[in-house]
């Protein structure tokens, strides 16, 4: 229970203007508040939290357990980095109101975005990559309803999402070298 607790609230604030959110709420604004557009931003969240599990499930089977922390590490960081080097798109143009181009386009953006790294850490942490996978698609659920509910207030609020955004992406590195020095040390002692 607890990996599902902390992947929820994780990928819920690492969602909070991130490009799939922004993505859903530029699409919203544009196009008018449309239940599948949801829907399927859901379920390709639902399908990249299941992958990372899965990539977690393979790769923990063959590591330490020390060794997977250094890879949490490595995910935390990668969290950060995600989080400060792409910015969201704030105006969406879509010629054709296809949601499977939608689908494809926000599945792309969460195969490797700030969130699925944090479900490939929690899973590697607790060694429990299913209920990682279910939290991921819960908490990514409740930001893309945040986006698809507030979709005008947050394509104002462009600044503050940005510096929300290099905060959370500053806080996710430090957190992830700091946790991997800390690691290493404790590696290295025995």
């Amino acid at each position: 229970m607890n990996a599902t607790l902390w992947a929820l609230l994780s990928c819920l604030l690492a969602g909070i203007g991130a490009r799939d959110q922004m993505l859903v709420a530029a699409l919203t604004a544009r196009l008018g508040r449309h239940g599948g557009l949801l829907l399927m931003g859901c379920v390709t969240g639902a399908l990249a939290s299941g992958f990372a599990a899965w990539a977690t499930r393979e790769i923990a089977g063959q590591m330490t357990y020390p060794a997977r922390l250094v890879l949490a590490c490595f995910a935390l960081a990668a969290a950060g980095i995600e989080s400060l080097a792409f910015k969201p798109k704030f105006k969406a143009k879509e010629p054709t109101r296809s949601l499977f181009a939608a689908a494809i386009v926000l599945l792309s953006q969460q195969a490797a975005d700030a969130a699925r790294f944090l479900v490939l850490a929690i899973a590697l942490v607790t060694d429990a990559p299913v209920p990682a996978a279910v939290g991921g698609a819960f908490g990514t659920g409740g930001a893309l309803l945040l986006g698809w509910l507030a979709a005008e207030g947050m394509l104002d609020a462009q600044s503050g999402i940005i510096t929300i955004r290099r905060w959370a992406g500053t806080v996710l590195l430090g957190v992830g070298v700091g946790l991997g020095i800390w690691v290493f040390a404790e590696i290295g002692r025995y």
